[in-house]
């Protein structure tokens, strides 16, 4: 069948829908405002009040402080995609929340352009709620593009991934070059500009995603989410109340004795496990609960895993800016913010080669299962901070450390990033209930969030403990979660009932496709 005679949606180019590139280039341009503003967040920050240099004055706060704002930023920014789930299964679909995301992103960089210190609350604020609404429904738009069982799936989140991170690499390449010339708030001006280049696109490409993302109403079908008959519903289920009482009854607790913020946070949590709970319950057959369960449990290795790779925004961040000799072989000195760009410039060179030698190795019947991928990604990972020890090694002898350090760091960081993220979200969409798709992918985020979270905890703590003792520690940790997973794969992939067994099985012509897509 030729082009000609396609609709739009049906088309295809280099082995994949083309609303695949659609969706690529409005996330680009999303995560290149994200990234941006993330890279440059706790430099300015810690920047004084009076200014150190062309980039102009800071918030002058210190390091624990701002590490502590970086965390609660980074972490909501994910949280907030369970409500922006909500909405698009309950009210709008993932389509227009994606639109609606896009527009208070545009919004929220605006607002950042000021110097007022509300502004930059408002802002964040803004920003929170705009990738709340975008993130989750646009990573689930991708797996609605590709039918059950189309071995596609996984490469084709492989390259949505190298739309993440190449806005990621052109963010931190850029933004750090525009601060040096006109300052910080330009910076975040600059995040806002792309981002209303990814509004047009996202716009004028919606003949190509007809298909995916739109709002069915639920009315009167069997099939109706209703998060209120959920919730209710736990009043008669003794077991899931106590536990859902326990648990309220801790973050309370934690709120007189931490702080209203994680008070807020634990109750928030709490109302999420009783909801989670509840789905579980009302799953029709045991495949589905076994299914889900294994969801939620591979939330802990997203979890532990993005509480350590998120160092690169703060603790090695503010490491590379103060300890690393950043001298380019006399020549030039490389700006702070251009170090956290060798993750996404590695991503963009290694994603299609990691994404096919996993299909490859699957095709051939190797283990290549997501939950497999993810353990050992979490292991490569870790072992990335085998060279942050060596750099806290030299610094404490020599008073610097060498850049070369960080250089392997973060191709460790990134290639096991590859084995865990895009796999992730990929696996969401085969085990997640059709339902409830939207409402887990913003668990998922929701999971990265508590890892971001985390890294701002654990990077705060080297004020107390020392970089050495930090990093260490994160690639112990790491190594033993990574490797428990393994000791416990059978198990786990027997409770996903062959999810991902019938990707193995291709007509000629998927395989064809996917070939030219691996060239």
């Amino acid at each position: 069948m030729s082009d000609t005679i396609l609709k739009p949606h049906q088309r295809e180019l280099f082995g994949q829908p083309i609303g695949l590139y659609i969706l690529f280039l409005t996330e680009m341009w999303e995560r290149f405002s994200y990234y941006g503003m993330r890279a440059l967040l706790v430099l300015y920050m810690t920047t004084s009040t009076l200014g150190d240099d062309a980039r102009g004055a800071g918030l002058g706060w210190t390091s624990k402080e701002a590490l502590a704002l970086y965390g609660w930023y980074t972490m909501l920014v994910y949280v907030m995609s369970i409500p922006g789930g909500m909405i698009a299964d309950k009210l709008i679909g993932q389509k227009k929340a994606v639109l609606l995301g896009a527009v208070v992103l545009c919004i929220g960089h605006g607002v950042l352009v000021l110097t007022d210190i509300w502004a930059f609350y408002t802002g964040l604020g803004l920003v929170i709620l705009g990738v709340g609404l975008l993130k989750p429904n646009i990573s689930t738009m991708v797996g609605g593009l590709y039918k059950e069982g189309d071995i596609r799936r996984d490469k084709g989140f492989s390259i949505f991934y190298i739309g993440i991170n190449l806005g990621s690499l052109l963010a931190t390449m850029i933004v750090g070059g525009v601060v040096a010339k006109w300052g910080w708030h330009a910076g975040f001006g600059l995040a806002g500009i792309v981002m209303v280049l990814g509004l047009i696109n996202y716009i004028g490409g919606q003949k190509y995603l007809e298909q995916v993302g739109n709002f069915v109403s639920s009315t009167g079908n069997e099939n109706e989410v209703s998060y209120g008959k959920l919730y209710s519903k736990l009043f008669s289920s003794p077991k899931q109340l106590l536990i859902a009482i326990i648990l309220l009854v801790a973050s309370i607790f934690g709120w007189y004795k931490m702080d209203w913020g994680y008070g807020m946070l634990f109750i928030f949590l709490t109302a999420i496990a009783a909801l989670l709970m509840m789905i579980y319950k009302e799953l029709e057959t045991q495949v589905y609960k076994d299914r889900f369960m294994v969801l939620l449990l591979s939330f802990i290795m997203v979890i532990i895993f993005w509480g350590a790779f998120e160092q690169a925004g703060g603790l090695m961040n503010l490491y590379t800016d103060t300890k690393t000799n950043r001298n380019f072989f006399g020549l030039f000195e490389i700006p702070t913010v251009m170090y956290q760009s060798l993750n996404a410039g590695f991503i963009i060179l290694f994603a299609t080669l990691v994404a096919s030698i996993w299909a490859k190795r699957k095709l051939k019947g190797s283990e290549a299962s997501s939950l497999f991928k993810m353990a050992l990604g979490i292991i490569i990972m870790g072992f990335g901070f085998l060279f942050m020890v060596f750099a806290a090694i030299q610094f404490e002898k020599s008073g610097t450390s060498s850049m070369i350090w960080l250089v392997l760091a973060y191709f460790f960081h990134t290639i096991g990033e590859l084995c865990i993220s895009p796999v992730a979200l990929s696996f969401i969409t085969k085990l997640a209930p059709v339902k409830y798709a939207s409402l887990m992918m913003g668990v998922y985020f929701a999971a990265t969030g508590l890892g971001n979270k985390v890294a701002g905890i654990v990077g705060e703590s080297a004020t107390d403990y020392g970089e050495y003792t930090i990093f260490l520690g994160i690639l112990i940790f790491t190594m033993i979660i990574g490797a428990l997973f393994i000791l416990i794969l059978k198990p786990l992939k027997r409770l996903t009932h062959k999810a991902e067994d019938n990707e193995r099985e291709m007509h000629s012509d998927e395989a064809e496709g996917f070939e030219l897509a691996d060239n």
